[in-house]
């Protein structure tokens, strides 16, 4: 099985999901440093909706980026963490079981 985790190797919890999935017999792993790829508010959108999350839940709500998002729709809130990835929480894992957020890390195990 493939599983694409959309990492920051600075994150403990995204360094955490990926040592799962590389530890787990028959997965596959891409590793996607969003930081350096960023994802499009496309691909944001299809993630949010596989993971049955809004973008709000997806917003890494301690960054000061976030702050004047607080009361923002979720359109707004895709159009910003396309535009500033940083504001995307981490680690999001996809297989072709779903997407989780891998927060605590052990939730990844869901969709393997």
């Amino acid at each position: 099985m493939k599983a694409t985790i959309y990492h920051n190797p600075r994150c403990s919890k995204s360094r955490e999901a990926l040592a799962i999935l590389t530890g787990t017999p028959g997965i596959e792993v891409e590793i996607v440093e969003y930081l350096k790829t960023p994802l499009s508010r496309d691909e944001l959108v299809r993630l949010y909706a596989r993971a049955g999350m809004t973008a709000r839940e997806g917003l890494r709500i301690g960054e000061d980026a976030a702050k004047p998002l607080k009361g923002a729709d979720d359109d707004t809130i895709l159009d910003a963490m396309a535009a500033n990835p940083i504001l995307i929480e981490r680690p999001l894992v996809a297989t072709e079981k779903g997407v989780r957020l891998g927060r605590p890390p052990e939730k990844v195990r869901e969709i393997l």
